[in-house]
């Protein structure tokens, strides 16, 4: 339920701003040819494509034989993983500029397109957003089932209201919450996140004898935290922490660690 919740928390988040610096541009600009119904336009049309994507999603998961619905499982985890490691890059260096670079971009395309533009930006971000979200969602409900599963979707939803509210505080421009801390907050629990769905795919590959684990297991700490515990499934499911991880999943782990940390110095000397 936490991993559903944090996910759609942050999207959604992403998304509303986008809208509101979109509604705060048309009613400054006051051009006749642009208006918010543009706006609501672009969302509803980029809603329909995450629709139209969970849609397929579904389509195709029940059109695959059992073996290979199992290889498009581990795939999506790992489409996942790498979606939300992309998406925190990039808001490190788009993230600081997101406003003015939006506001430019629209008084450009405004002069041709007028409000075909607004509506065109608003469908793309929230589709973005939407079609990501979907896709992480399937990733992680490919780990749960019945109960679990309800409580995931209901984490989804208290995940929206409060995108709902962190963005109206954002846009408030409230002290206890400044934009650049929830972003850099966030982006360390993303991150953990999509740490523990790789772990997740990599112990599929291991499942399904694509991978070899090596040694199993390398330790075992389950006298200090089991997985099953409430403590340890917290941890393995932000961070993909095992009890009894093998060589080949740490390998895998230490591996994204070293990758993420790579990117991210070569990110700042270029900004530099």
């Amino acid at each position: 339920m936490g991993n559903a919740l944090f996910i759609v928390w942050r999207e959604s988040v992403e998304a509303i701003l986008i809208i509101s610096i979109l509604l705060a541009w048309i009613r400054e600009r006051g051009d006749t040819r642009i208006g918010v119904h543009h706006l609501w336009a672009g969302v509803a049309g980029g809603l329909a494509l995450a629709g139209f994507i969970a849609l397929a999603m579904l389509g195709v998961h029940g059109w695959l034989a059992a073996d290979a619905q199992e290889l498009f499982q581990t795939a999506i985890v790992f489409a996942a993983a790498g979606l939300i490691t992309h998406m925190v890059l990039w808001m490190r260096s788009h993230g600081r500029h997101m406003k003015r670079e939006l506001e430019a971009g629209l008084s450009r395309a405004a002069d041709s397109a007028g409000g075909a533009s607004v509506a065109l930006l608003a469908a793309i971000a929230v589709g973005r957003e939407g079609a990501e979200t979907v896709l992480f969602l399937y990733g992680l409900a490919m780990e749960q089932s019945g109960d679990t599963l309800a409580r995931l979707f209901g984490g989804a939803g208290i995940g929206f209201a409060l995108a709902l509210a962190t963005a109206w505080v954002i846009l408030s421009g409230a002290r206890r919450l400044p934009g650049r801390l929830f972003f850099r907050v966030s982006e360390v629990v993303l991150l953990l996140l999509a740490a523990a769905l790789l772990v997740s795919g990599v112990e599929r590959l291991i499942d399904l004898e694509w991978l070899p684990p090596l040694i199993e297991p390398v330790w075992d700490s389950s006298a200090l935290l089991e997985d099953g515990s409430t403590a340890g499934g917290i941890a393995a499911a932000f961070a993909g922490y095992r009890a009894q991880p093998s060589l080949m999943v740490l390998i895998a782990w230490l591996g994204y660690w070293g990758v993420v940390a790579l990117l991210g110095r070569l990110q700042r000397r270029s900004a530099a």
